[in-house]
């Protein structure tokens, strides 16, 4: 039988120079019996195609790290700001992306959500280091001053054109389902799916790690807060996708 196919095949010629030549086939048909009689085979030479497609992947390949570069270096500025909690961001961002990779995200989604991750406390940089540092429950008013570190962020970031919604995700990063959360309010599926999978993993994390007015409380504690308010606070695929990581699949944090 012939079918129709389509494939690029490199040749290196006798004075070790790279060609690429594309081979199409197409099965001629029949019009009465439909039965193939023949084929027709056309191949074309596609080099400069392909070469253009090298250049723009490698160009492409160093933008990515230098982006990369760039979002490690805001991280660890945050993190020397607010050195109680060192590592948080990375943290955050390791279970993130294991919970996108478990619900079968594909690579641009991962990539959206760990460039988000790591600076997603960006905007802490605007809180003074005194509440940071608190070693007491915070009042009102130094509550509602962190509480604008994801607006703080997203202006930070919004005027830098990522490849992803990243400004978007850091400021929709403690929105809850039911509407709970802050700085908009947002609820269900008008938040974006990286900001409700970074949320859980926020949540976990924090509660799993000490901080300056509480020791670390226990992973299953912080794993029966998910439980108890998948689908109120927050989205329940992706809380349930984070149990199954932990109690199941044996997730841990690497650092």
């Amino acid at each position: 039988d012939v079918h129709k196919y389509q494939v690029d095949l490199r040749i290196v010629t006798h004075n070790n120079k790279e060609k690429w030549i594309s081979d199409c086939c197409v099965p001629i048909k029949n019009e009465e019996t439909g039965e193939v009689i023949g084929s027709l085979g056309i191949l074309q030479d596609v080099t400069d195609r392909k070469r253009i497609e090298k250049t723009l992947k490698l160009s492409f390949d160093k933008l990515h790290r230098v982006t990369e570069g760039a979002i490690d270096a805001i991280s660890k500025i945050i993190e020397i700001r607010d050195p109680y909690t060192s590592g948080h961001q990375q943290r955050v961002a390791q279970l993130a992306c294991s919970i996108a990779r478990e619900m079968g995200l594909g690579e641009e989604k991962l990539d959206a959500i760990h460039m988000s991750a790591v600076i997603h406390d960006i905007g802490k940089i605007y809180v003074p280091s005194e509440i940071l540092s608190s070693p007491r429950r915070l009042t009102e008013v130094e509550y509602y001053i962190l509480k604008t570190h994801p607006e703080v962020g997203y202006d930070i970031l919004k005027s830098i054109e990522f490849p992803w919604p990243v400004a978007q995700i850091v400021l929709q990063h403690h929105e809850r389902i039911n509407g709970s959360g802050y700085p908009a309010g947002l609820a269900g599926g008008d938040i974006l799916l990286e900001a409700r999978i970074i949320s859980v993993a926020d949540v976990i994390e924090a509660m799993a790690y000490h901080r300056p007015y509480r020791p670390s409380l226990t992973i299953e504690s912080a794993l029966n807060e998910i439980e108890e308010n998948m689908g109120v606070l927050y989205d329940r695929e992706v809380a349930e996708t984070c149990l199954i990581l932990f109690r199941e699949k044996g997730f841990k944090f690497s650092s």
